[in-house]
């Protein structure tokens, strides 16, 4: 029964992490018009200790390097003397890849939690027999 509770267990984690996952690219989404606002990047690492090891979980979460965009606008608040303020760098076609990426990837995991649990009632239907 152990394979079974482990197979439900790393599942169940990298549900989490992919939700974790898609709370961020939200955020980014939400703030693509933010003035300033740097991406946020998040990082899978490996599960090493207690009863999800072997799992996924999301590691420390970064802003993303890249510059951010220069735009004017000479009526915008934040412009400078020369009518330039510094914008976003999210991209909202790299967010939308990243949800589609982070949603199949949930709905994969969903797919082998369903089948793990499946066939845990299958072999306890097999052994009340």
């Amino acid at each position: 029964m152990t394979d079974f509770s482990d197979s439900l267990s790393v599942s169940s984690s990298a549900l989490r992490a992919q939700g974790q996952r898609l709370r961020h690219v939200a955020e980014n989404i939400a703030n693509a018009d933010t003035p300033g606002y740097r991406r946020k990047l998040v990082s899978f690492e490996t599960v090493r200790r207690g009863a999800d090891a072997g799992g996924v979980e999301t590691g420390r979460v970064s802003l993303s390097p890249g510059e951010l965009r220069d735009i004017f606008d000479p009526a915008h608040p934040l412009a400078n003397e020369s009518g330039h303020y510094e914008g976003s760098n999210v991209s909202l076609v790299i967010e939308l890849a990243d949800a589609r990426e982070a949603q199949r990837s949930y709905e994969a995991n969903l797919k082998m939690f369903d089948q793990a649990r499946q066939m845990s009632s299958s072999l306890m239907d097999l052994l009340r027999k």
